[in-house]
C-alpha cells in the first residue's frame, strides 16, 4: 500500500440468482430515501420483497450492499454513454458528448445523494467510499484514457500524461455547476447552463491538448 492510496480488499459477492436484482433495486430505493445510516436491513428486505435470510445470502452487511448499488449505478451510466456516443466522430464532438454525459449525471439527485452518503460515511465505512470511487471516477478516467490514446493515434490530440489529462477533462466538465449542486447553492440547471460549461470545457481542453 502506498502512502497516498487506500486499497481495501473485499470478499467477492454472489451476483447470480433471480432475487439478486430485486435486492439491489429495493436497497437503492431505501438508500436514496433514508441515506446509509437511516436505511435498515428490515426496510430493504421489505422493499425488495425478499426475506432477510435471502438478503444476507447475497450480502454479508449493509456496507457491501451499498457498494454494489453504487457500482451498478455507475456501470449503467457508463454503458449508456458508450452506446450513445459515436467514438469515431471528430474529437471535439466526442469530447462534447462525453462532458455532457458526465455533467448531466453528476447533477442528478441520485448522483448527488450517492456522493453525499459516501463522503459522510467514509470515516466509519471507508470501503463504501472506495468502492464508489473505483466504480465511478476511476472507471471513467480509464475510459477517457483509452479514448484519448485512440485520438492521439489518429493525430487529433497530443498528450504525454494520459491520466492527468483525463482527470483534468473531468474537472473541466464539472466546473461551476457541480460545486453549486454539492453545496445546495443551486438545485435546478438549464440546458443552456450545461451546454455553456461543456462548450468552454472542450475549448479549454483542446487549447492545451489539440493538435
Amino acid at each position: 500500500m502506498s502512502a497516498t492510496t487506500c486499497q481495501i480488499s473485499l470478499p467477492p459477492i454472489k451476483r447470480t440468482g433471480r432475487k439478486f436484482d430485486q435486492v439491489l433495486e429495493g436497497a437503492r430505493k431505501v438508500f436514496m430515501a433514508d441515506g446509509f445510516e437511516g436505511a435498515s436491513v428490515d426496510d430493504i428486505a421489505r422493499q425488495a420483497g425478499v426475506s432477510k435470510a435471502t438478503l444476507y445470502a447475497y450480502f454479508p452487511d449493509k456496507a457491501r450492499l451499498f457498494s454494489e448499488v453504487a457500482r451498478r449505478d455507475c456501470d449503467r451510466i457508463a454503458d449508456a454513454a458508450l452506446q450513445s456516443i459515436d467514438m469515431s466522430a471528430p474529437v471535439a464532438d466526442v469530447l462534447s458528448a462525453v462532458a455532457t454525459q458526465i455533467l448531466t449525471f453528476l447533477l442528478t439527485e441520485p448522483a448527488q445523494s450517492m456522493f453525499r452518503i459516501c463522503i459522510s460515511e467514509r470515516g466509519r465505512f471507508p470501503e463504501i467510499a472506495h468502492a464508489y470511487y473505483e466504480a465511478g471516477p476511476e472507471m471513467g478516467r480509464k475510459q477517457l484514457e483509452e479514448g484519448f490514446r485512440d485520438a492521439v493515434a489518429r493525430g487529433e490530440l497530443r498528450i504525454e500524461d494520459y491520466t492527468l489529462a483525463a482527470e483534468q477533462f473531468s474537472d473541466l466538465a464539472k466546473s461551476r455547476l457541480w460545486l453549486r449542486a454539492v453545496f445546495g447553492v443551486q438545485t435546478k440547471f438549464s440546458h443552456q447552463e450545461i451546454a455553456h460549461v461543456v462548450d468552454e470545457a472542450v475549448k479549454t481542453f483542446l487549447a492545451r491538448y489539440g493538435t
